[in-house]
Formats: structure tokens, sequence, C-alpha cells
């Protein structure tokens, strides 16, 4: 038996967001410091259903990065693959706290300095699924190290998964982008994506059909996009299409992070096996208690609840 749930590999950060909702950086006077980063969100979401995660990330030799090391282990995710850096401080992202998409600067340092090291074959081999995303792909020496240990962990038979959360901000070079997000599809992970994910990295507004066609294309089965209050829709090659309304709520307190806690909620339902449609299901129920809270999840998640109501 297998004794780790999920590796995710990539970017580890300091979100600081705003304190004043739906308005500018440049208004913003106060920022709440979080733990952020997209598969460090997933990782500790999904310690918190549970789950055995290990991080696998790089962050400074300093203030911040002892509060990275001290959140995480507080949330039970497995830190023996976090490498601290002397030379360069742990990366820090401003953020605008919003109901739609929020706006960003990134001051990106340690957590692009990933090395294979960290990930040794054996660990690799006690996982079920290896999870990544753009933003941690947009840079070396973080990419290659990615891309060669996802080709391993391919080999080794576990799942894959991204979230391609693009951002000419993060990977001014899209063509690039679009090159490199080739190379992992080839081992047919499971992907994520949004419907501001696909503008910014097409530059355009694409039809669902062009950004299903898009990445099936390239060796993806199963796409999975999300449409903020519109919905999801994921289409799959064996089993179609399918389309799920979004869960009306009151009030939005922060979208930051409800991506991945929708994400998580998704991986956790395929590690249980669970039909695509349920998958969906769980995924949304997740995303929408996140929505409702400022920074992270909060802590009485029942999540045999969720499956169950």
């Amino acid at each position: 038996m297998k004794s780790i749930d999920i590796i995710c590999i990539g970017e580890v950060l300091i979100d600081f967001i705003g304190h004043e909702i739906n308005t500018s950086i440049n208004r913003t006077k106060d920022y709440h410091r979080f733990l952020g980063g997209s598969p460090t969100n997933v990782a500790v979401n999904s310690s918190r259903l549970g789950l055995n995660s290990v991080l696998v990330a790089s962050c400074g030799e300093d203030g911040l990065g002892d509060y990275v090391v001290r959140k995480l282990k507080a949330n039970n995710v497995n830190t023996k693959q976090i490498r601290k850096l002397e030379t360069l401080p742990t990366s820090v992202i401003f953020v605008s706290k919003s109901t739609e998409t929020p706006d960003f600067i990134p001051y990106r340092q340690a957590d692009c300095e990933i090395y294979e090291n960290q990930l040794p074959d054996e660990i690799i081999a006690d996982a079920k699924i290896f999870h990544t995303t753009c933003f941690a792909l947009s840079k070396n020496p973080a990419r290659q190290t990615i891309l060669n240990r996802a080709q391993k962990a391919a080999e080794f038979g576990l799942k894959l998964s991204i979230d391609i959360n693009f951002s000419e901000r993060i990977w001014p070079d899209r063509e690039e982008a679009k090159l490199i997000l080739k190379e992992y599809l080839t081992n047919d992970p499971l992907v994520k994506l949004s419907e501001d994910d696909c503008y910014r990295l097409f530059a355009a507004v694409k039809s669902e059909d062009y950004i299903f066609d898009y990445f099936h294309s390239l060796g993806a089965s199963t796409i999975c996009l999300t449409k903020g209050k519109n919905g999801v829709v994921v289409s799959d090659l064996k089993q179609g299409l399918f389309f799920q309304k979004a869960i009306q709520i009151d009030e939005i307190k922060d979208t930051t992070g409800a991506g991945d806690a929708f994400w998580t909620g998704f991986l956790f339902a395929q590690i249980e096996n669970k039909s695509l449609e349920e998958s969906i299901s769980i995924a949304q129920k997740l995303a929408t208690i996140k929505l409702q809270n400022v920074g992270r999840l909060p802590d009485n998640i029942n999540i045999n609840q969720l499956i169950k109501e």
C-alpha cells in the first residue's frame, strides 16, 4: 500500500491579502499575512481532509520561511522536502481582496529554486498523485525539475495533475508556456483551469470547444473548466461532457484560494475512486466553503458529511 496520497510540487510563498474588500492594491492600506502558493494550498487542504500530503518547495532561511514551515507543520503537511535557502528570501505576493478575480503583485525569490534531489524516486514511488501548477513551471530550475520528476511519476504509474493557473505577469512568454504545458500534458494529467486562465493563456476569449479540443489534443483525457458563478464544465474523452451549476451563496468574502479548494476536493474524490460527477460535486462544496472564509479553509470541515449531503 502506498503511504503518500499526494505530492504537491511548486510554489510556496506568503500572500499578503488586502484588508479592504474590492479595492485596488493602490488603495489598500493594510494587508494580512497568509500561507500561499497554489500547490501549497492543495497540500494543506488535502492534509486537512485527512490525506497524507507532501509539499516539495523552497523558501528563504528567514522569518517568513520559518512561518511557512511552522504553518505547514501545524496543518500536518510533510515538510521534509522543503528547501530553505540562505541566498534568497521567501517569495511574497501582494493581493487585493476581491469577490471576483483579485489583482496581485508578485515578488518572486526562493520559490523557483526547486532541485531534483528534493524529490527522490522512493518518495514518488510511494505516492498516488503528483500535482503541480503553471506558476511552478514558469521558471527554472523548478521547471526542469518538475518536468523530469513528472516523467518519473508517470513511469511509476502515478496519476498526474496540473492547475493551469497561467498569468503573463508570472510567465511573459506565452508561446514558451504552451510548449512547456505540451510537454507536461503528454503524461495525461488531470487538468484544472479557469476561464480567466484561458483568457490570459490565449490572449483572447475562446469557446469551450476550442479549449477542450486544445488540451485534449496535447494528451489530457480529463479537463475541468471552472467558470466562477457560471459553474463548472468537465470534458472527459471516455465519459463526455458534464456541467454543474455553481452553488448559490449569500456572501463571498474572499476568492483567493477558491480554485485550490475546488481542486483539492476533486483530487480527494479521485483518490477515493468517486465518479466524475461526485468529484465535481465534492469540489464545488469545498470551494463554496472557501469563498465564505478569508485566507484558508476553516478548521471544522467534516468531509464525510460533505460527501453525504
